[in-house]
């Protein structure tokens, strides 16, 4: 199958308002990708198991996201901010189908979660954090991203990077002022605080160079990675360091951080 015609299928699936059989299709092209059988040359093989790990909703997610620049395209950056805010519009209204559809959408998430779960446990720049057993419920703005694209690819690099702390897309939603979210669970780790010594020197063990140490923003040419602060950062009680937040991304030259990627969504199938 060609990258214009799996693009074209996609779209399909979304003009017929995801039918029993574009659902069954959609399952069929995330077993494939997560199998491998459908390469997304947006990520690096390592990458898209990231995306795999994240489960069949970040899956399908990614690439109905995808799909909002028609056939043959290639770069979801752009420099037009409005272009970008409407793309990311048109990504939001295609999951939300899509979720609906598969009954993993919620309707006011800052009012059902807390219900649900109790008070929140911790808040961050776009997320909102609660506590259910010995897992964390995450709901996930698009605060730094504007596009889903961006912040789903978010989640397939940390888990790509970071898999102790992996995020599992659970479902997706909007708040009660029609903010997109992204419903996530990740391991509760206990721990305590590193300095920013510490991190420092954690980031460049795994071989990121220093950026920006004011916020705390290191990259290579392929990824970057920044929001690693203290609390984002943790060791655990038997010394092992567990990043459980962070901005990271694919490194674009648009970042200006000495990235050399592009944000192609080319497919492959094998």
């Amino acid at each position: 199958m060609s990258n214009s015609i799996f693009w074209n299928d996609i779209q399909q699936i979304i003009d017929e308002g995801f039918s029993s059989n574009g659902l069954n299709k959609l399952e069929l092209y995330a077993e494939q990708f997560i199998n491998q059988q459908l390469v997304y040359k947006r990520f690096s093989s390592f990458e898209q198991h990231g995306c795999a790990a994240g489960g069949v909703a970040n899956v399908v997610a990614t690439l109905l996201a995808g799909a909002d620049a028609g056939t043959d395209h290639a770069d979801s950056f752009s420099n037009d901010f409005k272009g970008e805010c409407k793309r990311g519009k048109t990504q939001e209204q295609r999951i939300e189908q899509w979720a609906r559809k598969k009954q993993c959408w919620l309707d006011n998430v800052d009012l059902v979660l807390p219900r649900a779960l109790g008070e929140q446990l911790a808040e961050g720049g776009e997320a909102h954090v609660y506590q259910q057993g010995t897992n964390l419920i995450k709901s996930i703005g698009l605060d730094y991203y504007i596009q889903p694209i961006l912040a789903l690819d978010r989640i397939s690099l940390h888990n790509t990077y970071f898999p102790e702390t992996k995020l599992l897309v659970v479902g997706f939603g909007r708040t009660s002022e029609g903010n997109f979210q992204i419903v996530a669970e990740q391991s509760f780790i206990q721990g305590t605080k590193m300095s920013d010594k510490e991190i420092h020197d954690f980031a460049l063990k795994l071989g990121f160079d220093c950026i920006n140490p004011k916020n705390w923003t290191y990259a290579t040419p392929e990824i970057y990675l920044s929001d690693l602060h203290d609390e984002n950062v943790i060791r655990s009680y038997r010394g092992n360091v567990f990043v459980i937040d962070c901005d990271i991304r694919i490194n674009t030259p648009e970042l200006r951080c000495g990235g050399v990627r592009t944000l192609t969504t080319e497919v492959e199938f094998k």
